[in-house]
């Protein structure tokens, strides 16, 4: 079955992979998400615990930040793992978006203080800096007070704290907040993934920490941006091959007219159609993770909408086939579906990124 293939001198990726189907079976995806959804809750803490003690917070984190100090491939197959598992915690953007900002941003105690809290799973740290819409909208930092709304905000009830990306005076600037700050409002709305959303609202709230300002904060926007994209494209990827895995199990063992379904050649064709999407999907990310310095960005934004597209496309055929049980919620594989619309949807629709991609093709 189709798999993000990456050199493996060392055995670390499979070990990573291990960790998580170990991980998995102990969490069990699919019954988190279902008691979550029936909590209205935004994060499962006994999980997110599970993934702090397992480093997996602190992946890409320099080991000066309490990290692991891995790359790109290891980041990749982690989020694979998670993807095929099920395991629906917002770890892209709750993880490897904050903790890319803090370490990209000039080196403070305040900023790797705060990415250890984030790596030992101590701190939960939302970033708001995004518009209903999804794109980017800083607050406005004036003074020391900070003043507007963030949309799309995961975690936000969780929150120990939060990152603001604001603006002041034309400069960018990031600030650190404390959960229940002065001024703070959250408010929330359901998830499609079983999550709720959050909308935090700013009225002249003191800046506690401001953690860095200038040019240097929209470098590392774009740095977190990118590798937060990464995660996401494998974390789809990997949904996408585990759906076409449970179809043809299911396929495979539903009989009709004394025969299995998958026998047939209509639906022969449109698993291996489905297959197909897979492995393009594993191949984009793949190259993705070991692209160049300098390919690196347009490898991601590709790699993120072919393994959106992949995914989507896969999960709504596998329910199809799944026939008219595939729609109702007892049955995992609408779970999956909805997973993959969230993540398509988060940093870009498939759409979007290929503009994006041509964009920077033409400005090369």
């Amino acid at each position: 079955m189709p798999l993000i293939q990456l050199d493996d001198p060392d055995t670390t990726l499979a070990m990573l992979r291990d960790s998580v189907a170990a991980l998995a079976a102990r969490a069990d995806g699919p019954a988190t998400f279902r008691r979550r959804r029936a909590a209205q809750g935004d994060l499962d803490a006994a999980t997110w615990s599970a993934l702090a003690e397992a480093g997996f917070l602190a992946l890409t984190l320099p080991e000066s930040m309490g990290g692991m100090g891995l790359g790109d491939s290891e980041l990749t197959v982690l989020a694979e793992a998670l993807g095929r598992s099920l395991l629906t915690e917002p770890f892209a953007n709750l993880a490897v978006f904050p903790t890319t900002l803090l370490r990209e941003i000039d080196a403070s105690d305040a900023a790797t203080g705060l990415a250890v809290d984030i790596g030992s799973g101590e701190a939960i740290v939302p970033v708001l800096w995004q518009d209903a819409r999804g794109a980017a909208a800083p607050l406005t930092l004036s003074g020391d007070r900070l003043n507007g709304s963030a949309h799309l905000v995961p975690g936000a009830v969780s929150a120990t704290g939060f990152l603001v990306l604001a603006e002041e005076g034309g400069d960018l600037a990031l600030v650190h907040l404390a959960a229940g700050a002065e001024g703070m409002r959250v408010a929330t709305r359901p998830g499609l993934d079983g999550a709720v959303l959050g909308q935090v609202t700013l009225h002249d709230t003191p800046a506690a920490t401001v953690l860095a300002r200038g040019a240097g904060v929209q470098a590392a926007l774009d740095a977190a941006i990118a590798t937060t994209r990464m995660a996401l494209a494998a974390e789809l990827a990997g949904l996408a091959a585990r759906a076409l895995e449970i179809t043809v199990d299911y396929t495979s063992n539903r009989v009709q007219f004394g025969k299995s379904i998958a026998s047939f050649q209509a639906i022969q064709h449109r698993l291996v159609d489905m297959w197909a999407e897979a492995e393009f999907a594993c191949s984009a990310c793949a190259n993705a993770a070991i692209a160049p310095a300098g390919e690196r960005a347009q490898a991601i934004l590709a790699a993120k909408a072919r393994a959106g597209d992949s995914a989507t496309s896969i999960t709504r055929k596998a329910i199809q086939l799944h026939g008219a049980m595939g729609f109702t919620d007892q049955c995992d594989i609408g779970l999956y579906l909805k997973r993959a619309i969230t993540l398509n949807a988060t940093l870009g629709q498939p759409e979007e990124l290929r503009l994006a991609f041509l964009t920077a093709d033409r400005a090369a």
